[in-house]
């Protein structure tokens, strides 16, 4: 097992350093010249010129981006051309909302997605499996912002029992900073009005986010049952008499569930990305609503920070999904050696 991860870590380092090179570039390449950017448009070119000069724009491409990689080495990414503060103290800053956001939205999405396709696959071609695959298919297919819309529509403007955008509560503020997580937080330093606060301006968001992730992960888990039903084992288990419940939702699912849990690793960078939209709507302080801010601005070191924290957690999720995977089939560490 440690051979399998270790192998997976080293397999994810590549694919960092290859981001980090492509970010640079592309941020290169893109028109727009972030001294202007920052200088304003009343700027004179000499302005513009020491604004280029103090950023170390002015340097030769391949010195620029040697001095980006030595920074990213060190944790160091500079200083956010549009706000002056360190790149890295924003981005701490707003990692936990997005973290927050995301692993709810997984969770809704992975507790809910699994006994859909479990039921559907159970209940194969009938009422149920119709019914679910509709669901999986609307689900892929709306629009993120759209049903944001909707929902603070129906129940934030018409209803009015869920916040309508933000974090928390103005009054009640966040709790004293631990982990970041506002939940968490709240729980840790005993404030349960904050936490309860906490909840219910994540419900919006996490649900609006969760949606694509939900179908996709029904639609795999379906797919996952109903391969594993035609297998020789739940015929011999039927024959021995084992339970309807036991068979289905402990051997059947766990060798279904393979190929869903490898889709909930690649599902949390869609996550990721899809909370772009969802951020800027909701006024949700995270990194989606800093990268928009950062793309509007040009400001390319947050940009290239953004890119690379979500590069380094998505890295991460998928080498802990990996294990996941190995702990319930230990045959998919095996097949590595």
């Amino acid at each position: 097992m440690a051979r399998y991860v270790l192998r997976r870590v080293l397999l994810a380092l590549p694919a960092l350093f290859g981001l980090v090179l492509l970010t640079f570039v592309l941020t290169r390449v893109i028109p727009g010249d972030p001294a202007a950017a920052l200088a304003g448009d009343s700027a004179t070119p000499a302005q513009i010129a020491e604004i280029r000069v103090k950023y170390g724009l002015d340097r030769p491409i391949l010195e620029q981006a040697l001095v980006h990689i030595r920074q990213v080495l060190t944790g160091d990414f500079g200083r956010s051309i549009f706000s002056g503060r360190p790149v890295t103290e924003e981005i701490a800053q707003r990692l936990p909302a997005t973290l927050e956001l995301t692993f709810a939205a997984l969770f809704l999405a992975t507790v809910i997605g699994i006994p859909l396709g479990l039921v559907a696959a159970l209940n194969h071609n009938g009422p149920v499996d119709q019914l679910v695959r509709l669901l999986s298919v609307g689900g892929l297919a709306i629009a993120s912002f759209w049903l944001a819309l909707m929902l603070q529509l129906v129940f934030a403007m018409d209803l009015d029992i869920l916040p309508l955008r933000g974090r928390v509560d103005v009054d009640l503020g966040l709790p004293p900073t631990v982990t970041g997580l506002a939940t968490i937080d709240s729980l840790l330093a005993g404030r349960f009005d904050q936490f309860r606060d906490a909840i219910w301006h994540l419900v919006l968001p996490a649900v609006t986010l969760c949606l694509p992730g939900l179908a996709s992960i029904a639609r795999f888990t379906r797919s996952g049952m109903l391969e594993a039903l035609q297998k020789d084992f739940v015929l011999y288990a039927r024959a021995a008499g084992y339970g309807s419940f036991r068979l289905y939702t402990i051997y059947v699912l766990r060798n279904a569930v393979t190929a869903t849990v490898t889709q909930i690793g690649l599902l949390f960078g869609a996550l990721i990305s899809g909370a772009v939209a969802v951020e800027a709507i909701y006024d949700w302080p995270g990194l989606g609503t800093y990268a928009v801010q950062a793309i509007v601005t040009a400001d390319y070191k947050a940009l290239l920070a953004v890119t690379l924290v979500v590069g380094v957690v998505y890295a991460v999720v998928n080498v802990l999904v990996d294990l996941a995977q190995a702990l319930i089939d230990p045959r998919v560490a095996e097949d590595v050696r």
